[in-house]
Order: C-alpha cells, then structure tokens, then sequence
C-alpha cells in the first residue's frame, strides 16, 4: 500500500475509525503510530525534475536486455481489466485513497513489475506491503504465464481499521495463489527470514512503510541476496532519502527515477548490474 496524492490528510470519518480502533485495539494502533506520523510528515521533493526519466520504460527495458518496444506489454491491459472487474463485483474501488487513506498500485508501477517479472523470469520475487493485492496479482500473473516462479509477500494489514483486513489481498484469485506466500506482520519482522527462505532473490517490490529508515532497511536486506540482472522496484521514493541513500551506497545496481502516469508520485528503479565491491 501507498500514499499518492498532494494531501494526505485522512477524511473525517477515517479519523474517527482509527481512533475508535485505538479504543478497542490499543497496542497494535500505538505501535504503528511513529511510523505512520514519520510517513505522513511533509519532505521537501527529493529529486530534481531533470533527474526524473521520462523514457523509463524504455530504459529498464534496455538495463533487463529485453526488446523495445515491449512485445509482452499488451498482455497486461486485459489483467488490469479483471482485478477491476473483481474489485468491482466486491463492492471495492481501485486507485487512490481506496484502502482507507492509503491506495493500490497505480499503472505506471504495475507496468514495470509485469514487464520486470515477465523479462527476468525470476523464481523468487519478494514483496512488502498487499493492501488490495492488485501488484500482487500482477506478479503472480506474470509468473503463471512464465510457468515458473513464487512470491513472498510481506503485509502487515491495516492497523486503524480492523475491518479492512478481510479486504487484504482480494484482487489474487484462487488460480493465482498455489504460487503465494503471504506474511503476515512488519518488514522489520518478518523480512529477514523470508529473504532467507527464498535464497536469491531475483525481484524485490517495495511498497511498505515510505520512510527513508523503512525503505533502505529493506533494500539492504534484499540487496545481499539479490543476483546480477536482479530488479528492485521502490513505490513512493518522492518525499524522502531512502532510495537515493542506497544508490549512492551501491554503485553496482543501475537507477531509474521513474514517474507514476499522472506525474504526483515517482517510483525507483534499481537493476544489478555487478558484483559488489
């Protein structure tokens, strides 16, 4: 799950659920308190416009060895079309601000981890944050038409709102989830031991907690067992360090700073492309 958007103030009503959730649940709200404050603080803009690539689908595709334009592309339109479909038949939306204040995956993002996942052919991808599941689903589509390949996903479901947890995960179908492990608590938790289980990992998806601290944690933990041509993909890299701190860290992985369709969020892009050193 994500922030997107200029405001990131929670509704009204939204307010009033979380703290009737602190009410009923109060250790599991105030332990997810200090970072939700540190995700909502405003940062100034981490990149300069010149730094933003505009050809980014092109490149990735260039740094992957794949051809371009995509030829596998297209077969992403009519997955998209039925995770809306699905989230429609549940009376569910997809997009900003769908999962309390938080949102799903928006298309530029989705892209990318369908053509990454179609191109590397990776037989462990690794994942932080469901929400809905709809880039969930993307990659187990993705790894269903490579008839190879399993995704971990780390998740700690929505802690202001009990009632969205059963909408955790929804967009993955029956047919998807053979290839599905889904974990359940914080990165911080739980990630060290899924990197451990999956041996190398060949694709990384961040999309978590958005703190500088958070992201490069879980970059760093990725990063060693992570094999030349490995992907990582980075949501919501706009408002703070993390993803710039690690490129700097790490001159054998490639970057991209990619922007989501509608211009208002960015996203990393980090291919190895050596050992390090």
């Amino acid at each position: 799950m994500a922030w997107r958007g200029e405001s990131r103030r929670p509704s009204p009503g939204k307010v009033a659920t979380a703290l009737r959730e602190m009410i009923s649940n109060p250790l599991v709200v105030i332990r997810s308190l200090p970072g939700e404050i540190a995700q909502r603080r405003r940062h100034r803009d981490q990149y300069d416009p010149a730094e933003v690539d505009e050809a980014w689908d092109e490149h990735l595709h260039a740094l992957l060895g794949a051809p371009w334009p995509c030829p596998d592309r297209q077969q992403l339109n009519p997955v998209v079309a039925d995770v809306e479909r699905l989230l429609a038949t549940r009376g569910l939306e997809n997009g900003r601000y769908t999962y309390a204040w938080y949102s799903d995956a928006e298309n530029s993002l989705l892209r990318a981890a369908w053509c990454a996942a179609v191109h590397t052919q990776p037989a462990a991808v690794v994942e932080t944050g469901v929400a809905h599941g709809v880039t969930t689903r993307i990659v187990l589509e993705a790894l269903m038409r490579n008839g190879r390949g399993h995704l971990w996903s780390v998740d700690l479901p929505f802690p202001f709102d009990h009632r969205l947890h059963g909408e955790t995960g929804v967009a993955v179908t029956e047919q998807c989830r053979p290839r599905w492990t889904y974990v359940e608590g914080t990165s911080k938790a739980r990630l060290p031991g899924v990197v451990k289980e999956a041996g190398e990992v060949q694709m990384f998806i961040h999309d978590s907690l958005h703190t500088a601290r958070n992201t490069i944690f879980e970059m760093e933990q990725v990063f060693r067992a992570m094999p030349i041509g490995g992907v990582m993909l980075i949501d919501d890299i706009k408002s703070h360090e993390g993803f710039a701190v690690f490129a700097k860290r790490h001159s054998d992985y490639r970057t991209i700073v990619a922007p989501s369709d509608d211009k208002v969020g960015m996203f990393g892009i980090a291919v190895r492309i050596a050992q390090d050193s």
